[in-house]
């Protein structure tokens, strides 16, 4: 079946993409895809009960939120604002200089290769996790860098939203702005996206893991934007360079399955991609190859099928090539 719309009404109808609150392709910059579902829906833990979704229901981006900051990171360090990432952590925390982790630099954090006894497989619903954990302490900086070392900095790649916390702490120094603003500043604006929101910790604190809530179309704009090596409308949002070195494989996760700074590489088949990912099957596929941006908002909150539904949702799309509409 040639038609992009057909094949993903059969894969709805057959129960291969379940969840599903909203989809937006775009191919050659031009929107070819654009679908809104009806389900229960949670801003974090809270439940928002049943929705009907549309372009400008703004969704849980979740852990996706970290590849936004990885952006943020690169403008920032672009503009003079925050180290590079060779640099010593430390030398920016100087607060946390008891902890010892002379050994950790800003690669460790943007990589996810601390070393540090954490471990996000459990509900995040449970203090036992550590991303939980983490917001339930007094400092949250600390604790991240108080955990026990399991293994020599740089060794393995093991997930985080702690490391993205610390990201998000050295923009907000930096710039000297909350990490809302200089992102509305930076990045949503410049892109024309205005209904962003940045959920927070009890401290004020925006989270920096998994806080941030997006449309699905603007989540496109973004990958529209990292597709066009940075730049929206001749303007230069995202310096080039940081894509370069940001989107390039660092640490292997599995065969086949890399991690950047804070994005994922992997493949269709033979077709490559990047992706930011969260949980409840929240994506942005970003696919140079077919000039493609796929961006999915899902309901499939902690279960198996947050992985299984966007795999359905690019299989069938990732090979589209029909006209669309502008996207701009």
């Amino acid at each position: 079946m040639d038609d992009i719309t057909d094949r993903l009404q059969e894969a709805i109808r057959a129960g291969r993409a379940p969840n599903l609150h909203g989809l937006v392709v775009i191919h050659d910059g031009r929107l070819v895809l654009e679908h809104y579902g009806s389900g229960v829906d949670f801003a974090w833990g809270r439940s928002l009960g049943r929705v009907d979704f549309g372009p400008e229901t703004l969704h849980d981006i979740r852990s996706a939120t970290k590849s936004v900051v990885a952006l943020l990171y690169g403008i920032a360090l672009d503009a003079g604002h925050v180290p590079a990432p060779s640099e010593p952590l430390l030398r920016h925390l100087p607060e946390y200089a008891d902890t010892g982790r002379t050994e950790l630099t800003i690669a460790h954090v943007l990589t996810m290769t601390l070393g540090l006894e954490w471990n996000e497989d459990v509900p995040y619903t449970s203090p036992a996790n550590s991303e939980i954990a983490m917001e339930l302490a007094p400092d949250r900086y600390r604790y991240l860098l108080e955990r026990p070392r399991v293994e020599q900095a740089g060794t393995r790649w093991r997930y985080c939203g702690g490391a993205s916390a610390l990201l998000g702490r050295l923009i907000a120094d930096g710039t000297g702005r909350p990490l809302p603003d200089f992102a509305r500043e930076a990045l949503f604006e410049p892109l024309g996206i205005a209904g962003a929101e940045w959920m927070a910790g009890d401290d004020g604190v925006a989270s920096a893991a998994s806080g941030l809530r997006l449309a699905p179309r603007d989540l496109a704009r973004i990958g529209q934007c990292i597709l066009a090596r940075g730049d929206w409308h001749g303007r230069q949002v995202i310096p080039a360079g940081w894509l370069d070195e940001a989107l390039r494989p660092r640490v292997e996760i599995s065969p086949g399955f890399h991690y950047g700074y804070q994005w994922y590489l992997g493949s269709s088949g033979p077709v490559r991609w990047y992706a930011g990912m969260g949980n409840g099957s929240q994506r942005v596929f970003v696919v140079p190859e077919r000039n493609v941006v796929i961006a999915i908002a899902g309901g499939n909150y902690d279960t198996g099928e947050q992985s299984t539904m966007p795999t359905t949702i690019v299989d069938d799309v990732i090979l589209v090539n029909h006209p669309g509409q502008p996207m701009g």
